[in-house]
């Protein structure tokens, strides 16, 4: 007997593969659907070992490669950080399937029914950076709501995103459903990436997700639609009358929770009315936490541990222990500020004067837009998807926190008894 040997798929084979799999998927029931996501969830607990294992090889690597603090929490994996990816896994199994829900519908006077009915886009692709969690959303999300999806994660978690889709693909070949509705390419490299971004025919929507430099070239050299997610250049802003408490708890939240992600706040416009109230205990309760201050001219003084602010800070997405300070004179300068370096991912106003809360909501153009909330609650779990694809900042389809709906385009389904058009 001769041992056979198996070549690796091409980029173009796995492509290919990918869109044959869509199409089974996108007539899958919900019951099919939602038994290779238990079985993807019970996966992720019994081989959390061999997860935890390719995620520390991929950890030491990225510290060898001198990778940021917050690119290295992002990722990291642990068994409570697996157990919170399972649980995410089985919230989805309880949402309701997209997949041919009724949008809207009609009957013409001549009797022909027109109803618009959600349908799969087919084959979803994603872009991202050192965030093992994402392969595991999106493939979650893109099989209920019937894709495929092919992964591109990049080199800093090649080894826990080779593993992690193995075992999605286990799961579904487990019950039944093509394993190659997940696929990843982190073994293509950066070349791979490109040719994803110019997969035209194989996939039919790109989502990328990282750093705005990542965002910024898929967006602007992809063929492939895209659905642009954002960086978090997160302002929070403390008006004249609002509460000192809830100033600290949510300024502190909002920044220390976990500084990596894109939700978390990046720069506090405190309301010169505010200043001499607020000031000193959010800032004694920011440095306390281990957060540097980049305090403007009117704030620097009320922190002795404040560095002096540039201008490329107000524009930054840290993803660290830091936090940009700045005085504005009035709601309007603050406004301003955030038309200005804003990314339209997630604004917050600590106030209890609702005149003011309702024009924040009205006037600043983000995906998310609160009133006395932390901006960490900006997250698709939080919101009660489960899971989330993105978080979209743009205005086309899809807008903050993607979920099923957003991961489904839409067909008209029209029903005669023999019509015809005068």
């Amino acid at each position: 007997m001769v041992d056979t040997i198996t070549e690796p798929l091409s980029l173009v084979e796995k492509l290919a593969a990918a869109k044959r799999a869509s199409i089974v998927l996108a007539t899958a029931n919900t019951d099919a659907k939602n038994a290779a996501l238990l079985a993807v969830a019970a996966g992720l607990r019994s081989q959390a070992p061999r997860i935890l294992q390719a995620n520390e090889l991929d950890l030491a690597n990225g510290r060898e490669n001198g990778l940021t603090t917050g690119l290295l929490d992002r990722l990291t994996l642990s068994e409570a950080r697996l157990d919170a990816l399972a649980e995410a896994v089985r919230e989805v199994v309880g949402l309701s399937d997209p997949v041919g829900e009724a949008v809207r519908g009609s009957h013409l006077p001549n009797g022909v029914s027109i109803t618009q009915v959600r349908v799969p886009f087919g084959v979803v692709g994603a872009i991202y950076e050192a965030r093992p969690n994402v392969t595991v959303d999106i493939a979650a999300l893109a099989l209920k709501s019937g894709n495929a999806a092919v992964l591109r994660g990049g080199s800093a978690a090649i080894n826990t995103n080779r593993v992690l889709v193995e075992v999605i693909q286990d799961a579904f070949a487990s019950v039944g459903l093509p394993a190659d509705a997940v696929q990843t390419i982190d073994e293509f490299g950066r070349g791979g990436a490109t040719q994803l971004m110019k997969a035209r025919g194989y996939v039919d929507v790109l989502i990328p997700r990282g750093s705005a430099d990542l965002i910024r070239t898929v967006v602007t050299e992809s063929t492939v639609p895209v659905i642009e997610t954002g960086a978090g250049v997160v302002h929070i802003v403390l008006d004249e009358s609002a509460r000192e408490d809830w100033a600290v708890d949510i300024v502190r939240n909002a920044k220390v929770q976990r500084p990596s992600v894109c939700n978390a706040v990046e720069t506090l416009l405190v309301h010169r009315a505010a200043a001499d109230r607020l000031l000193p205990p959010v800032l004694a309760a920011l440095t306390a936490s281990g957060v540097t201050v980049h305090a403007d001219e009117r704030a620097i003084g009320y922190s002795s541990a404040a560095v002096p602010v540039t201008e490329e800070d107000w524009a930054t997405e840290h993803m660290s222990l830091d936090i940009s300070v700045k005085v504005v004179d009035d709601l309007d300068q603050a406004i301003d500020h955030i038309r200005r370096y804003s990314t339209q991912h997630t604004e917050s106003i600590i106030t209890n004067d609702l005149a003011n809360a309702d024009r924040f909501l009205a006037e600043v153009d983000s995906a998310v837009v609160m009133v006395n909330a932390s901006t960490r609650f900006t997250d698709g779990g939080e919101f009660g998807f489960g899971a989330e694809v993105g978080i979209s900042t743009q205005k086309l389809h899809a807008r903050g926190p993607m979920g099923l709906p957003e991961l489904t385009s839409t067909k008209w389904i029209v029903r005669g008894s023999g019509q015809i058009r005068a």
